[in-house]
């Protein structure tokens, strides 16, 4: 009977030792980092590619139609005011200069005429020999004869002013950004014969989209740099805006106007302009500190005092590559677990990582 007490108290012994062992260990706390709310989400920043243009353009054309003989710029040349841009066959201009000097030659030969006519009829009307008619029909026709002299001297001017027409300069200094026409083609009046860019202000053109555009920063300052070369950099205004959209790529043109731009940047240069957005009405968290809970985005949240962690809904109004906008569920002064959020459950206990960095 005794053997038999003694087995129990051995079974026993050894059921409870069993069941000590397979008792889990007490958890340890899990090691997270964090970062504490403090303040609004930063603006997103936009970037766009546009190119350097002159802030001023000029468009050269001929005010008459012709047949062009010279152009003697080409693109990329360098022009100074009162350099020659182009010139038409003059013909027409000297045929009708050679009229308009006929014409004023015979209407000069009448005057002569009408003016002896009326000073005869004057001198008969004085001493009664000439009816008064016919000294009022001299009077007349000496008036007309003055009147068609300078009809014709005007029609004279008219026609040099026409061969003038026929050269074309520039009037201030620029560069040849494009031309049109080439010698031997005939051009219409007002067709670009060559498009200078003048010296002075650039600009930087780009092409915002329409959402951007509607939703942006008003007078905003923008940074541009060279795409090439990032370090060569500069900052401006906008300028002008294009008031309708492109119809094909529903974009505005804008352009902002350069303060001291470099002399690197060069016309026709690839730029790169990146402006900040208004801040969002939320906070911004990192992307990692993302969790999930039923099927709503959440976050994990640390009770400073406890050192435990929570699984909070939130509502995220943007995301990054990098960082999510929370719109909602966050306030200021959380702590928010950013690494190690994918193995915690709730009430968990946690170390926070840059509590310890920081001792």
């Amino acid at each position: 009977m005794s053997r038999i007490w003694i087995l129990a108290a051995a079974l026993i012994a050894a059921t409870v030792a069993g069941c000590k062992q397979e008792t889990p260990p007490p958890s340890e706390a899990r090691p997270v980092r964090t970062i504490t709310i403090e303040g609004a989400a930063a603006g997103e920043t936009v970037s766009l590619t546009g190119q350097i243009r002159a802030k001023d353009n000029e468009n050269l054309a001929f005010r008459i139609d012709g047949r062009l003989v010279e152009r003697p710029v080409h693109l990329g040349d360098e022009v100074k005011p009162g350099q020659l841009i182009g010139r038409l066959n003059p013909q027409d201009q000297l045929n009708a200069i050679h009229v308009a000097e006929a014409q004023l030659d015979l209407a000069q030969a009448k005057l002569v005429e009408a003016q002896k006519t009326f000073a005869r009829q004057q001198e008969l009307l004085k001493k009664g020999f000439t009816p008064h008619s016919l000294y009022d029909n001299a009077q007349q026709a000496l008036l007309s004869a003055q009147a068609m002299v300078e009809t014709n001297k005007a029609q004279l001017r008219e026609a040099h002013e026409q061969m003038g027409y026929t050269e074309l300069y520039a009037d201030a200094p620029g560069v040849v950004t494009a031309v049109g026409a080439e010698p031997g083609e005939v051009v219409r009046a007002g067709e670009t014969i060559a498009k200078v860019a003048r010296q002075g202000g650039r600009d930087a053109v780009f092409d915002v989209p329409e959402q951007i555009f509607r939703t942006g920063p008003r007078d905003p300052v923008v940074e541009v740099a060279l795409t090439n070369d990032p370090a060569v950099r500069a900052t401006g205004r906008v300028r002008e805006v294009s008031p309708q959209a492109d119809p094909s790529t529903r974009t505005f043109e804008v352009k902002v106007g350069l303060n001291d731009p470099p002399e690197a940047m060069h016309l026709g240069s690839t730029v790169t302009g990146r402006i900040q957005l208004a801040a969002p009405p939320g906070v911004e968290v990192p992307a990692s500190a993302m969790a999930e809970a039923d099927g709503r985005p959440a976050v994990w949240v640390v009770d400073p005092k406890k050192l435990t962690v929570s699984l909070r809904k939130v509502k995220v109004l943007r995301y990054d590559a990098t960082s999510v906008v929370i719109s909602e569920g966050l306030d200021r002064g959380d702590v928010v677990v950013t690494a190690g959020a994918q193995v915690l459950r709730p009430d968990q206990h946690v170390r926070l990582l840059d509590a310890e960095a920081a001792q």
